[in-house]
């Protein structure tokens, strides 16, 4: 079965056609968040590799939180481009989500949580299945390290897509993730030649510099189809195979008519709409860098999806991941609708 979750109030954008009623709907991996933080001495005895995202089994999963028992921890629903769609419905767009999900315990507080926030949810239920999981190990200095176990994730395939969703949609967000198994790479082909016809834009997320190196030959060609790339320094070198970050972004400049390319600290570099900003990077205590991008993202997209000015969209976006990396977990604790006031009213 598929589940809806219905959004009753949101702001309609003038855009060409009177059908485009969702601002952005995104497309990627379904997994509940199991967050712990941990000190350095713990986490090394773990012997995983710092700052990595590794797919592992369920099994091995749970071995390493069996470890843990002695820690507290927080869940929440997650997966890279669920939380940008969610970061855009908390600030107050339309959002969707096409994902899906185990008939288990996870995959009810993933619907339910959805459904909290007012976001429709194209998911399948699929029987017998379990929800995917991301184990996220955060340390002092705010690095998070991820184990995933994808689950359901496994089996999505471009069955599981609703065109008429990509159809209401002014953007489609792809996650590059997702094009780690053959089914969700087919998947997305699909979604990106149904958005081409429906006149959905499409933004593309790299996710990972190992989704760029290992799975190349898919990312260009989704690539080909985009409307907005988003990648970090690292993501933008390795596609552009050089080892400097200005060379990297002139190269994705000749390539992509907009980018956006986050660099940590040191900020973010934007070529939209012709407009080429430089974008600072807010300065706060990091705490855990967890879901930054994805948070960066979200906040571009529904500065973009309001009629907002390029820079005025790249300030949000920055100062909602700053807020995000200040405080533990992807999902933003204080009130969006505060944060959101406060950039606008500075950038007006």
């Amino acid at each position: 079965m598929r589940i809806f979750a219905m959004q009753y109030t949101f702001h309609f954008l003038t855009i060409e056609s009177t059908m485009k009623d969702i601002h952005v709907c995104g497309i990627g991996h379904a997994l509940v968040d199991i967050e712990f933080a941990i000190d350095e001495h713990t986490f090394n005895d773990l012997g995983l590799t710092k700052g990595s995202m590794s797919l592992v089994s369920e099994e091995d999963q749970s071995k390493v939180i069996s470890t843990l028992s002695d820690h507290s921890h927080h869940r929440s629903s997650g997966g890279s481009a669920a939380n940008t769609i969610i970061a855009i419905g908390q600030f107050g767009g339309k959002a969707a989500y096409k994902t899906i999900l185990g008939d288990d315990p996870f995959g009810k507080f993933y619907a339910q949580e959805f459904r909290d926030l007012g976001i429709i949810l194209d998911a399948e239920i699929k029987e017998h299945s379990k929800t995917g999981t991301c184990l996220v190990l955060i340390t002092p200095d705010a690095e998070r390290t991820m184990m995933t176990s994808l689950g359901v994730n496994s089996t999505y395939n471009r069955d599981h897509l609703v065109e008429e969703t990509i159809s209401r949609s002014e953007w489609l967000y792809v996650e590059g993730y997702r094009l780690t198994e053959p089914g969700g790479a087919d998947a997305i082909k699909e979604a990106v030649i149904l958005a081409k016809k429906h006149d959905t834009k499409i933004a593309f997320t790299y996710s990972d510099s190992f989704v760029v190196n290992a799975f190349r030959e898919i990312v260009d060609e989704i690539s080909s189809f985009t409307d907005l790339v988003f990648c970090n320094e690292s993501e933008a070198m390795a596609y552009t195979h050089t080892d400097n970050h200005e060379e990297a972004f002139r190269l994705l400049n000749e390539k992509f008519t907009h980018t956006v390319m986050t660099r940590g600290k040191h900020g973010s570099e934007l070529l939209v709409k012709g407009q080429r900003h430089t974008i600072p990077a807010y300065s706060i205590t990091a705490v855990d860098t967890t879901g930054a991008g994805d948070m960066y993202a979200g906040g571009f997209l529904y500065g973009l999806t309001q009629g907002y000015s390029v820079l005025r969209s790249g300030h949000l976006a920055s100062y909602s991941s700053s807020r995000v990396v200040s405080q533990f977990g992807a999902r933003l604790k204080e009130s969006p609708a505060e944060l959101h006031d406060s950039i606008i009213v500075k950038f007006a």
